[in-house]
């Protein structure tokens, strides 16, 4: 889906970084890509960057090992026990930095991402309330021909105010045009 997005971006005469994760997916034509293998790579890489419109697709790990080794190690050595510590969270920090300049000259644009099992669309109001975004694209990953690994998604912007617009399902390509066309519309004040 973020790579739709960056696709519809650049095509749509936007300037576009794109930061990505471990896939194996061409960048779009026209768009600067950005690499990382870790959410706290994600959030470095995505601090440097100056934007008006952030646009949070990954499905970024909320958790890490708290040690990682820098050699094998054996299975003997090791007592089954795994400790995890939290992941940044990329879009609430960048929120939070983004809420102390807004009012200020550049109106930024802040849109999220929840993909869920089930009804996505309450998990979607909170993370839209509690990270202060402008809209969350939610979606069901375990509806048929939407989600991961397809061409295809079905989704619905949910917005801070309480509204829902549910859309049918379509192409990536589609929704990433919509996405767009609403960051947009947010962007000139509408």
């Amino acid at each position: 889906m973020g790579f739709a997005i960056a696709r519809a971006a650049c095509s749509l005469g936007h300037e576009v970084v794109l930061v990505a994760g471990p896939v194996a997916l061409k960048t779009p034509k026209g768009v600067r890509r950005v690499d990382v293998v870790s959410a706290r790579d994600m959030l470095a890489a995505v601090e440097k960057e100056r934007f008006d419109c952030f646009i949070s697709t990954a499905a970024v790990a909320d958790w890490r090992p708290a040690e990682c080794a820098s050699t094998k190690l054996k299975k003997g050595a090791m007592d089954g026990v795994l400790k995890l510590v939290r992941n940044p969270d990329v879009i609430k920090t960048v929120s939070a930095k983004i809420r102390s300049l807004r009012g200020k000259a550049s109106r930024k644009v802040l849109i999220g991402f929840a993909a869920e099992t089930g009804d996505p669309t309450a998990e979607a109001s909170r993370k839209c309330r509690e990270k202060g975004l402008d809209f969350v694209v939610a979606n069901d990953v375990t509806a048929a021909g939407s989600g991961f690994g397809v061409k295809t998604n079905c989704v619905s912007f949910v917005w801070p105010d309480g509204r829902i617009d549910k859309f049918p399902l379509m192409s990536k390509d589609a929704v990433a045009r919509r996405i767009i066309r609403a960051a947009e519309h947010i962007e000139k004040g509408n």
